[in-house]
């Protein structure tokens, strides 16, 4: 599913959150068109939203605060996704596949927005920021805590271990889209393997016991699958 951008609507004069979401439109819209942030500028998007680039600093400190409002807005989106392919899943561990994939798809669908989003240089605190650790990153720690109380996975801290999940999804995304040409195969059932191998992988350590030396771990699991 690619988020589609919002249809631009011409605000009212004075109507100030209106004008805000037509300027988000705009810079969207740019991005999408050009497929790199350089070409959006405060002076394009004044451009085509009608106003002067005074206008748009009402709203927006700079550029960059433009388009941490962009990618924010993308990520709100993302997070309706994965919650829609969550609904119906029938365990956690389920629902859990299902948002990373639901991650990838969303990334491989909007590679501009994800480049801006997750691969620019970090501003802790920026809206960004505040959207990945409010909405997408905490269905999934949710899905994690949910795991842990079923005893599915081992006690611990959430956030470490969604954060070593979206790490895994995030390295499949961020590949794919920047050196596309590797031999990947179909991108989501590639990532499905990767995924489902650090989720496994991460229920079995926690079995196992952390401190397990690789290779003795091989040999314990040999013991219990024969």
């Amino acid at each position: 599913m690619t988020v589609k951008p919002l249809k631009r609507r011409r605000a009212a004069r004075g109507s100030g959150d209106h004008l805000r979401e037509e300027i988000l439109d705009a810079a969207t819209d740019l991005l999408l068109e050009t497929g790199h942030a350089k070409a959006v500028s405060i002076r394009c998007v004044a451009q085509r939203v009608g106003v002067t680039s005074p206008s748009i600093y009402l709203h927006f400190a700079d550029k960059d605060a433009l388009l941490d409002a962009v990618c924010a807005r993308y990520f709100e989106a993302l997070d309706q996704v994965m919650q829609q392919v969550a609904v119906d899943q029938p365990s956690t561990v389920d629902r859990l596949r299902a948002q990373g994939l639901a991650y990838v798809r969303f990334a491989m669908q909007n590679p501009e927005l994800y480049r801006i989003a997750t691969m620019g240089e970090g501003r802790p605190g920026s809206d960004v920021d505040v959207t990945l650790n409010s909405s997408a990153f905490v269905h999934m720690r949710a899905s994690v805590e949910s795991l842990m109380a079923e005893a599915v996975y081992p006690a611990g801290d959430p956030t470490m271990a969604a954060l070593e999940l979206w790490t895994v999804a995030h390295g499949v995304a961020a590949l794919a889209i920047s050196r596309p040409y590797l031999p990947f195969g179909d991108v989501e059932a590639f990532a499905d393997r990767v995924m489902r191998s650090a989720c496994c992988g991460h229920i079995v350590t926690g079995m196992l016991g952390l401190d397990v030396p690789p290779m003795e771990a091989v040999t314990k699991i040999k013991g219990l699958v024969n």
